[in-house]
């Protein structure tokens, strides 16, 4: 695929959308040099446009349409209307710069596009699998961006994405449950004794806690498990810097999962400013 330049205006609109949606990212993007860090910001603008389709629409139907249209703009079926759009402009030339995979991207829209119908995630296995579609891939194409020449290991992108999903999960279980969805295993819930009226109620009962320890305990695992990044693939790493700090407050004691203060602006740029001069944390 091929795409002239947007105007910068398409690049400061993707952003301001990151800064505002998903500060984390965003702060990631701030220690990439100024090519790759607006291919990473046109990424996860996109991810953001997915991923926030459910918020905007009630039933299905108007979700798949709008995914429908991303698919369309991925593909080239867009009928000239992409340029129109400053998120879409972006990609396309992000795709074009750095050799981005259309069915990767088109793998994100699926797994979001299976969301709009709210799927009971039945076990862990159904779980890492939706991670796998939606964390993995922008782990594999912001890996791909930060590091355009040679091979990005597997294992990297698999420990890593696992890591950083399923601590975000875990935090964002009041962000989900406010909005009625939820995204933790019905067999853990039911062998701890929690409904899923309780978590969507807002109740923090103690086999919630269990639950939700046990998926640190496993977003622990494969942080462990992450090999050490070559220094070009940090910057697409140093939400792990972040997700080990999130990890280290869930493991107090009676936390309350309802309550989980996010880390600051300010904590978040110092998390990774150590992690990316210094290696702390990766």
């Amino acid at each position: 695929m091929t795409a002239a330049a947007p105007p910068v205006d398409a690049a400061a609109h993707c952003a301001e959308a990151v800064r505002t949606q998903n500060f984390p990212a965003y702060a990631a993007t701030l220690f990439a040099d100024p090519e790759t860090r607006r291919a990473l910001l046109a990424l996860y603008a996109f991810a953001g446009e997915v991923a926030g389709v459910r918020d905007h629409v009630s039933q299905p139907l108007p979700g798949e349409i709008r995914l429908q249209w991303w698919s369309d703009a991925l593909s080239g079926a867009d009928h000239g209307g992409v340029e129109g759009h400053p998120v879409a402009a972006e990609l396309r030339h992000a795709i074009a710069a750095f050799d981005l995979p259309i069915p990767q991207l088109s793998q994100l829209i699926e797994a979001w596009r299976g969301d709009l119908y709210g799927d009971a995630i039945p076990d862990l296995a159904a779980l890492e699998a939706f991670v796998g579609d939606t964390s993995a891939v922008l782990v594999a194409l912001a890996a791909r961006i930060c590091q355009p020449q040679g091979e990005v290991p597997a294992d990297l992108v698999h420990h890593a994405a696992l890591a950083q999903g399923l601590t975000q999960l875990v935090s964002l279980v009041p962000y989900h449950a406010a909005r009625g969805r939820l995204y933790l295993p019905r067999d853990l819930l039911a062998l701890n004794g929690v409904t899923p009226e309780e978590v969507l109620a807002g109740a923090a009962t103690r086999g919630l806690r269990a639950v939700l320890a046990y998926l640190a305990s496993e977003a622990e695992r494969h942080l462990a498990a992450v090999p050490a990044p070559s220094r070009p693939l940090r910057t697409a790493l140093l939400p792990l810097a972040l997700t080990r700090k999130t990890l280290g407050r869930l493991r107090r004691v009676e936390f309350d999962p309802y309550r989980l203060e996010p880390v600051s602006h300010l904590g978040v740029l110092w998390t990774y400013w150590c992690a990316a001069r210094l290696g702390r944390g990766l």
